[in-house]
């Protein structure tokens, strides 16, 4: 159990609470002074000696292995990124749409998702969206749309939107039952509890470092299982996919055997310094402290909020990270807050207060005094949404 006082010492590692309450890490996570000095270590070495791109290459290959280790994955299944926009392009540019025609995806994924297989409706995809109940997706909802003839399901984890946790374990027997690949968006939850790609039989994952994991934006990770790496050839592509990319052979594609053949140009070196640090944080906190810290800190506010008869677009016995509550003008709340010194966002009607490690509960008694003091701008008199 990670106590009150291991939060508070985890806490003043970022600066930002001196001033404010942060709730906003399913925009952007804080910033500590861990990965700060990850920036500076990079600057050092620049300083240092010019272009030291051998010590560059060797702090890319640690990530590579750092982040593997975090999901469970090997070495050899994690590409690293610039954004996770890259890493779906990349799969999607390497898988053919002839025999296998449909892309199954919920309605609630992160929009670059459906932007993305969308655009392979040229190359013969043909995309079919799950609808929603209210703030929930049925499982049996994919039951109907997932079959013989669906090549891929993109799944989102949390949905961005109003915090609905996927049945991820059902929709996953589901694919695979009927033959389908499955690619895992956890970017709203990574670095919230413990992952493990291999025992969730994900065929892809994705995610970035600029949320839960507490690093910069400009970085992001694939995961692709092993079974799959060769059988797929990417057309998106560039120097860094290649099998030696200080071969310097302009005229021979030789993509790499690992899923580093998903990746292109340059890897984002200052970003990569800077999030290892934030990973490595987590890391020493332990991931189980991290989900069950969460917990209470949601399991709070819920309540809170019931008491108070909000609307909460999340199920009661959600565990987090994400909490949305429904507002007749979420935005102006977003205003009344940051009045009061707390950092949060909107969705639509939604507000959004995300949490991590470093919050409290005093950070929750906060928020809800605000909220009942702006009662008028939330939808009260409503049940929580029901899974």
């Amino acid at each position: 159990m990670f106590s009150d006082s291991e939060v508070r010492a985890v806490r003043s590692r970022f600066p930002v609470f001196r001033n404010k309450i942060y709730l906003n890490s399913c925009s952007q996570g804080a910033l500590s002074d861990a990965v700060e000095d990850g920036f500076r270590e990079y600057l050092a070495s620049w300083h240092e000696h010019g272009s030291p791109w051998d010590i560059w290459v060797e702090r890319y290959e640690a990530a590579r292995s750092q982040f593997a280790s975090f999901i469970g994955a090997t070495n050899d299944e994690v590409a690293i990124l610039p954004y996770v926009s890259a890493g779906i392009n990349s799969v999607a540019s390497a898988l053919r749409f002839d025999r296998r025609k449909k892309v199954v995806l919920g309605e609630f994924e992160f929009p670059t998702m459906g932007h993305i297989w969308l655009a392979q409706r040229k190359r013969g995809a043909q995309v079919e969206f799950v609808s929603a109940v209210g703030n929930c997706i049925p499982t049996e909802h994919y039951e109907r749309a997932i079959d013989h003839d669906t090549l891929i399901v993109p799944l989102t984890g949390v949905c961005f939107m109003n915090g609905f946790r996927s049945a991820v374990h059902e929709v996953v027997r589901l694919a695979h039952t009927n033959g389908a690949l499955i690619m895992l968006d956890d970017y709203q939850d990574c670095g919230t509890r413990p992952v493990n790609v291999r025992t969730a039989e994900l065929d892809f994952y994705v995610t970035g470092t600029l949320k839960y994991l507490l690093g910069p934006p400009g970085l992001a990770f694939l995961y692709v299982r092993k079974e799959l790496i060769e059988s797929l050839e990417p057309t998106v592509t560039g120097w860094f996919a290649q099998t030696n990319p200080f071969a310097f052979d302009v005229k021979h594609l030789d993509l790499a055997p690992s899923a580093r053949r998903f990746e292109a140009g340059s890897p984002p070196v200052p970003n990569i310094y800077a999030a290892m640090k934030g990973i490595e944080l987590l890391q020493e906190i332990g991931l189980h402290n991290v989900a069950a810290h969460i917990a209470t800190l949601v399991r709070a506010l819920l309540n809170g909020s019931q008491q108070l008869g909000l609307r909460a677009k999340v199920p009661a016995e959600s565990v987090g990270p994400l909490v949305v509550l429904q507002c007749i003008d979420a935005a102006a709340l977003v205003e009344k807050l940051a009045a009061s010194g707390i950092v949060c966002s909107s969705r639509h009607d939604g507000l959004r207060l995300s949490f991590h490690v470093y919050n409290t509960l005093e950070d929750v008694q906060a928020v809800l005094r605000v909220l009942e003091k702006n009662i008028e701008r939330l939808i009260t008199g409503v049940k929580h949404s029901e899974r």
